[in-house]
Order: C-alpha cells, then structure tokens, then sequence
C-alpha cells in the first residue's frame, strides 16, 4: 500500500508566525508551527513529521506530495553532497535549517519513499489541505490562540517538533491547550555545538507600506504585513537554487532563432504571474547573482525577490519592447515599458549566458509620472 500525503508550511512575513502541516484526508493529518519561522522551515517541519508520524509503518510506501522546490531538493539530491562537506554549500557556506535536515536525513534509514512535485495554490485537493491547515497554525501562532494539531496517525513514539534554527522551542504534541509564553521564545542553537542564542528581547520594528510600489516586474509589495518587505536582512535562507543540475537550467534555444529574440520571450514570461509563483522556474530564469534596484530605491538580492514573489507574484503585466542590444557575445540589454494596474514604468533588464541559459542579471524599474 502507499500512503499518499501532501506536506506544506506558511510563514506571515517569511519570517514570523509559522506553521506546518501533512494531509492524508479529513481523519488522518497533523500541523504544528512556531512563534518565528519561515516557509522554508515550515515545508521540512512537516516533511519531517510526516516521516515520524508514519515510522510505525516502515513497510508502506510514502508518496509526499510538495509545492516547494527548495525541499524536495534539499531532500533528494542536495543532502548527499552537504554530509559529504560536513553540512556545506558548494560554495563553502553553511547549510541552514541543518538540525530539520540531519532529522530528516535519519528518518529515511530504511524507508521508501517518492516525492512529487505540485503546484500550490493551484487547486490540487491534498496540497490545498495541507495549505489551509499550515495557514491556519501561523495565524494561531500570529494570534496566541492553541493550534489544532490534528488526530495524525495515533502518537507514534517520537513524533515530536523540533524547532528550526532560529525558532523558538514548543511544546511537543501533546500540548494542545496551552498558549504559548515569551518565556519559552528561547532560539535553539544554530548548529548541533553551538551555544543557545538568548531569547528575542527586542521589539520588532515596524514594517512600512509598499502599496502602490512597482518592484520586479511591476509586482507590488504587500500591504500592512511585517516582512519579507518590512526589515532588512531577514532574508537568511539558502540559496534556494543554487546547486540546481545543469539540466535543470533549460536546453538551449534554435539556431534559428536570435538571441534577442530568446531573451525578450524570457523576459515576457517571467512578466508572467504564474512564472512568479513557480518558484522552480523563476530560480532558474534569475542569475545566482541577481540584483534589481526596485522603485522603492530597495536593492533587492535574488534569494529575497523569491521569496516575495512567491508570497506575492503580482497581477498581469504588458510589455512594450523599447529596445534590445547586444553589449557582448554573451550579454543582452532589454529596454521595456510595462504596464499594469499600479501604473506605467521604465525598466531595464540585463541577461547574460551562463552554459546554454540565457538568466536575468540585473533589473531595475523607474515608475513613469
């Protein structure tokens, strides 16, 4: 038999008020969260716990259906090469969230497992579910009120939380009722020997309105919601797509069709809303060092840009070609006009060849009076 499960987690803010939760149907699923985390963190966190919730049954198949690039990545191919490093990047920096992943990474001794990658927020039943219970743990957690943590598959020994790195320690699963205190927002240390980070004392600072603001793309920025636009440097995630195969990339374009040509349909489609949500796709069409300068004046990084699009993807966005040229055998200079609801604006988008993937470099936007 295979146990089919949709795994997601929900950040307000990414981060802030996070949750997670796996759905096997109305009477077998479970969800938990923390005062502060990430969607990233939520998306393991239930990965993990799906896992333990299901070690009593090490002879069932384990289909997990997953929305996040990121995670089935990390899952089934990154992992490997992190140990092999001692739980670095290739480029020598760091893994985070390692404590989910080296828990993980112990659960899969002795399992068969399948993950399958689905659209979020696209209508799929099981990842719908497992959305709306994630969701609903953050804003328990955003609210103070107790999570419904679900009836799961009975209390299988060892099917605890673990809080991320940089999460505050809960309570384990059986604590159902009882609210959450400032006193147990202590942070779990950043590796197995670091020492314990002192609990968070300090106000969060506001985070100011971006209504109205053209970013990438002509996606706004979202309104009255702390991160990922309210304070800098909270974007500590991994680079999401860092150590993608190069055929992951994309094959390159005909030989009969210009460079200009390839780069201005590229750019057309990342204008695209449902290219913005995808964030498998967007991770390839933005170079690891991607930069814009946002209308805000923000200089956005492309992990960060991810990340708010994939909170937030925007609406449609028309494009008037204004010009394309060659600066160099392998850079294109793309001049735009876009237009959408928020407004007309100027933009500029700078794509250079890496291998056979033409990827957006650099890209800035100037709102028209």
């Amino acid at each position: 038999m295979t146990i089919t499960a949709a795994a997601d987690g929900s950040a307000l803010g990414n981060p802030g008020p996070a949750g997670w939760a796996w759905y096997v149907n109305d009477d077998c699923w479970r969800a938990g969260g923390w005062p502060h985390g990430t969607n990233n963190q939520g998306e393991l966190m239930a990965v993990l716990d799906l896992f333990r919730a299901t070690a009593h049954m090490p002879a069932e198949d384990l289909l997990i259906l997953c929305d996040s690039q990121y995670v089935i990545n990390a899952v089934t191919k990154w992992m490997p090469g992190w140990k092999r490093k001692g739980w670095r990047k290739a480029d020598g920096k760091p893994v985070l969230n390692v404590d989910l992943l080296k828990d993980i990474d112990r659960e899969l001794v002795g399992r068969k497992y399948t993950f399958e990658w689905v659209r979020g927020h696209a209508g799929h039943e099981l990842n719908e579910a497992a959305d709306d219970r994630a969701r609903a743990a953050a804003t328990a957690y955003q609210q103070g009120v107790a999570v419904r943590q679900g009836p799961g598959f009975g209390t299988p020994e060892g099917a605890t939380e673990a809080a991320p790195e940089g999460a505050p320690a809960q309570a384990g699963p059986t604590d159902s009722t009882a609210p959450r205190t400032a006193a147990r927002q202590a942070a779990r240390p950043a590796t197995d020997s670091a020492p314990p980070q002192a609990p968070r004392t300090t106000p969060p600072q506001a985070a100011p309105s971006f209504a109205g603001q053209q970013e990438l793309f002509g996606a706004p920025g979202p309104v009255g919601e702390a991160g990922p636009f309210g304070r800098p440097g909270v974007f500590d995630e991994p680079d999401l797509f860092s150590e993608l195969d190069e055929e992951q990339a994309g094959a390159g374009a005909p030989a009969d069709i210009s460079p200009e040509s390839v780069v201005e349909s590229l750019e057309r489609e990342l204008l695209r809303p449902e290219t913005r949500a995808d964030l498998g796709r967007t991770g390839v069409l933005l170079h690891p060092d991607f930069t814009e300068i946002g209308s805000s004046g923000r200089i956005w990084t492309r992990d960060a840009m991810l990340m708010a699009l994939e909170d937030n993807p925007g609406g449609p966005t028309e494009l008037e070609l204004l010009g394309a040229d060659r600066l160099g055998e392998q850079t294109i200079l793309l001049t735009y006009r876009t237009r959408n609801r928020a407004g007309s604006a100027l933009r500029s988008s700078l794509w250079v060849l890496e291998g056979a993937q033409w990827r957006l470099r650099f890209h800035q936007g100037t709102p028209e009076a």
